[in-house]
């Protein structure tokens, strides 16, 4: 503590003492004086503080805002009859994301089931910048045009080939190009002369045009072509009708493993055993289709089957469950909007023109690319049924020349 200085100072007097308790008794009996009081004091109130709201948070519709990935919808069905593939491709795409370690890309999918338009909306109403699926034709159809006008490709997982364009492309297998292929190694093998069984309907009809096609092109002649009801009895009849034009050195029969295996014992009582049987796409998609005698030594042509064994592999121990063969489109669909995605810059619209690069895609199925017509043109295999297996006689190639 700092001292006082007290230098220079006088000492008081004893008059100024007189003084100076005469003004400090005055004061004292001022303070006994009585006052009348004017009422009570005022009460100071504390400030009245009223309760703060807890801020609400900010709930926002759809998908949360994401600046750092790119929005994909995916458009299957994951209600109704298709639900089981429709959710075998949902996890493919996962899957594939898991696989690349891919952080960029977010894919949320979307029900056709309930309605493929109204899914449609709701993913471009998401933001989303391109769309993988639907799976249907019927759904394709729909989905097009909604976001053509919003100028987000789609790319789909149908085969119909007349559901392409518009800004829709297809990743589906087309018969016509199975057909192709195994028409022209049986040429090459020295078959010149085909006899043809298809079913009526849509798929029929279009085996049939690519069949006849394929044959004339490879410099053979079809002998005979017939068609058959999916009903008991057709099939033979149809058979027998073909029997007037024998001899065929290759048949091909445009259905599904089951209808193929029944109808070969009927073609050799009508004295056609000695024909190689030739199947299509539909095969492939068949897990059982090796194990079905009658179909010993038949040729059919398809994606490879090479990488798609251990993909099938990996998503059993994944989910549980084996995966639908057509899942693997779904799987190559995100791989192929990888491949682009160097060239999409983030909030960008989709670079659509890419999907057209001539020199195609790889994939668990092996190359593709989209054609002018908005169709995946894929490299196919011939493999042939022996033994209870299927295996490989004509390697698909590698890519394409540009």
């Amino acid at each position: 503590m700092a001292e006082r200085d007290t230098t220079g100072q006088r000492p008081i007097g004893f008059k100024r003492l007189l003084h100076v308790a005469a003004i400090a008794g005055a004061v004292a009996l001022a303070g006994c004086q009585t006052v009348v009081p004017r009422g009570p004091a005022p009460v100071k109130r504390s400030p009245v503080t009223r309760p703060v709201q807890p801020q609400q948070p900010v709930v926002e519709q759809g998908i949360p805002t994401d600046t750092q990935r790119h929005r994909v919808a995916l458009l299957v069905p994951l209600s109704g009859p298709n639900a089981g593939v429709g959710q075998s491709l949902a996890n493919a795409t996962q899957m594939a994301l898991l696989d690349s370690k891919n952080e960029r890309i977010r894919i949320t999918s979307y029900d056709t089931a309930t309605g493929a338009a109204l899914a449609a909306q709701k993913a471009l109403a998401d933001g989303n910048q391109l769309i993988l699926g639907p799976l249907l034709a019927d759904d394709v159809r729909a989905v097009a045009p909604i976001a053509h006008r919003a100028g987000v490709p789609v790319v789909s997982f149908s085969n119909d080939a007349t559901a392409a364009g518009n800004g829709a492309y297809l990743m589906g297998y087309v018969p016509a190009q199975s057909i192709g292929r195994v028409v022209d190694y049986a040429r090459e093998q020295g078959v010149t002369t085909f006899g043809g069984l298809v079913p009526n309907g849509t798929y029929g009809q279009r085996a049939s045009t690519a069949f006849l096609r394929a044959v004339e092109s490879a410099g053979g002649q079809v002998a005979s072509l017939q068609t058959y009801d999916r009903v008991p009895g057709s099939i033979t009849s149809a058979i027998i009708r073909m029997s007037k034009s024998a001899p065929y050195q290759a048949i091909l029969i445009a259905d599904g493993g089951n209808a193929a295996s029944a109808a070969v014992p009927v073609l050799r009582k009508n004295g056609m055993g000695g024909a190689r049987v030739l199947g299509t796409e539909l095969w492939n998609s068949e897990s059982s289709i090796a194990s079905k005698p009658a179909l010993e030594g038949a040729w059919f042509a398809s994606v490879s089957d090479g990488l798609y064994r251990q993909y099938a592999a990996r998503y059993r121990a994944r989910f549980g469950a084996a995966p639908f063969r057509l899942s693997s489109l779904g799987y190559d669909s995100v791989l192929l909007t990888i491949r682009i995605m160097r060239d999409w810059p983030m909030g960008a619209a989709f670079p659509e023109d890419r999907l057209k690069d001539r020199g195609g895609f790889a994939g668990i199925d092996g190359a593709f690319r989209f054609g002018r017509d908005n169709v995946a043109e894929r490299a196919l295999e011939v493999q042939e049924i022996r033994g209870g297996t299927t295996v490989t006689i004509s390697p698909a190639p590698s890519g394409f020349e540009r």
